[in-house]
């Protein structure tokens, strides 16, 4: 049915559901998985002076903490797939865009399946905020497993 199945993370309670039911589906189905984490550009609400004009080494000490807690998230993820017995990958997309990520690296890598849990945002939180699992429901090429 699948041959790989894409799991994506950010490491928060909800996505930790979607991440042990993909891996539960990956043990039963006997296929491998790819952890996928993303982490976001530095201040990507600001495309103006003040963004541009930030301290260096602000940024730099952004991307570590953001490198940092990538690896956390995926080490977790490999533990867990190894208690499952379940082969795996990881991924970490720095200074992208969830959504963006999610579908390029269904291409990249293979995958099948995305699984992946949804915040569900409502209202005006979701209007400000955007939904990144709306964005890889309609843009995904293959089929999206969302967990809640």
């Amino acid at each position: 049915m699948y041959d790989r199945i894409l799991i994506a993370t950010d490491g928060s309670e909800l996505a930790g559901k979607g991440l042990r039911h993909g891996l539960a589906l990956a043990a039963a189905l006997r296929v491998p998985v790819v952890f996928l984490t993303v982490t976001e550009p530095w201040m990507p609400a600001f495309d103006d002076a003040l963004a541009l004009s930030a301290d260096p080494a602000l940024q730099q000490e952004y991307r570590e903490g953001c490198a940092l807690s990538a690896q956390r998230i995926l080490e977790d993820a490999i533990a867990q797939a190894s208690t499952a017995g379940v082969a795996c990958e990881t991924v970490h997309v720095p200074d992208g865009f969830p959504s963006e990520a999610i579908v390029q690296a269904v291409v990249e890598h293979g995958a099948g399946l995305v699984v992946m849990a949804s915040h569900g945002r409502r209202g005006l939180g979701r209007v400000l905020l955007g939904s990144q699992t709306q964005a890889v429901l309609a843009k995904s090429t293959v089929p999206v497993l969302v967990v809640r």
